[in-house]
């Protein structure tokens, strides 16, 4: 029996970091904006015959192995894959996985890791296939793997895909798919890997402690955050292109002033090629302090801003925007 899956990545246009509770409880209408592209996230699960668990990281050559669930290394370097394979409780598989996109690239590529052995392993143990079930799996299985709180927006693209806005709330969290047109939004985004990765939960972390501190220049840059979401969405929804620019680069202003190493001298650089080429403007994937940023433009100029970008050093990835969220594939019969 072989069970394979993939869970597209994103791209977070407004809002992030609030996502994580409970800094969204404390920001009324908090939401986050993002799109999910085709840079995927993929697992196989495959049987053993002699009961033991392997797992395998195509990406970083490493691999972990055990006599079953019980025995896997929670603390080594594969240590999420471990925890949710202990979650699900399967003996007698090999797990292997591979991404699309960059290692640290800022684009929830772990997210989407997780979602889609997720996916894997509860068609495999027969657990039930809900998706909200299998969000909060992956949320708080990766939490405990990153010793970190993490938050909820990343999840949802990589289960779902599409254009959407993540409702943040005292009663709950709510995906809302949005009306607008993949193609005309994806001719307008240019995504390039800085060549440095970096750590999401850091930054995070470190903003969110000084949040819950009562640091007052915190609050009030999420509160402009939360409202640069709201103004997008609205611009998003009517196809106010030059008004989503300016939201964009408004999303930045703020995001960049939560705390230090947000930006680097490289990402001011490669930003400021990429609106010199004609960007309305750009701003970094996820916490910033490295990985991917993406550049939005009018359409004429996108070929300008990519090559822009190539020129300071940074790889442009292509992708488009999916449609698709969470996919797999069972092959054969067990037995």
């Amino acid at each position: 029996m072989r069970i394979t899956s993939s869970a597209p990545t994103r791209i977070d246009l407004a809002g992030g970091t609030i996502d994580i509770w409970p800094l969204y409880l404390y920001h009324p209408d908090a939401q986050t904006l993002n799109v999910a592209i085709s840079l995927r996230a993929r697992a196989v699960i495959t049987a053993r015959r002699d009961g033991r668990v392997r797992l395998v990281s195509d990406d970083t050559g490493q691999t972990s192995e055990a006599a079953g669930w019980a025995s896997l290394d929670l603390g080594g370097p594969l240590r999420l894959l471990a925890r949710l394979v202990r979650h699900f409780r399967v003996d007698g598989i090999e797990l292997e996985t591979r991404a699309d996109s960059p290692l640290g690239a800022g684009i929830a590529g772990s997210s989407a890791l997780n979602v889609a052995v997720c996916g894997a392993l509860a068609a495999w143990t027969g657990a039930s296939p809900d998706p909200e079930a299998l969000l909060h799996i992956a949320m708080n299985v990766e939490a405990q793997a990153i010793d970190v709180p993490t938050g909820v927006q990343d999840y949802r693209p990589a289960m779902y895909g599409g254009v959407s806005a993540i409702e943040l709330g005292v009663d709950g969290v709510r995906r809302v798919a949005l009306p607008v047109d993949p193609g005309e939004l994806e001719r307008r985004l240019v995504l390039a890997y800085t060549g440095a990765s970096r750590n999401s939960g850091i930054n995070n972390w470190d903003v969110m402690k000084r949040h819950i501190d009562g640091d007052r220049d915190v609050f009030d840059r999420f509160e402009r955050i939360r409202d640069v979401a709201v103004a997008m969405r609205e611009a998003l929804v009517r196809a106010d292109w030059p008004e989503v620019g300016r939201q964009v680069a408004a999303e930045w202003d703020n995001r960049k002033a939560l705390a230090p190493g947000v930006s680097t001298p490289h990402i001011d650089a490669l930003i400021a090629s990429a609106r010199a080429a004609g960007a309305l403007a750009a701003k970094v994937c996820g916490a910033g302090g490295g990985g991917c940023l993406f550049s939005f433009c009018e359409p004429g100029a996108a070929a300008a801003v990519r090559q822009a970008l190539a020129d300071g050093g940074a790889q442009v990835l292509d992708f488009h925007i999916e449609r698709d969220g969470l996919r797999m594939e069972r092959h054969g019969q067990t037995g």
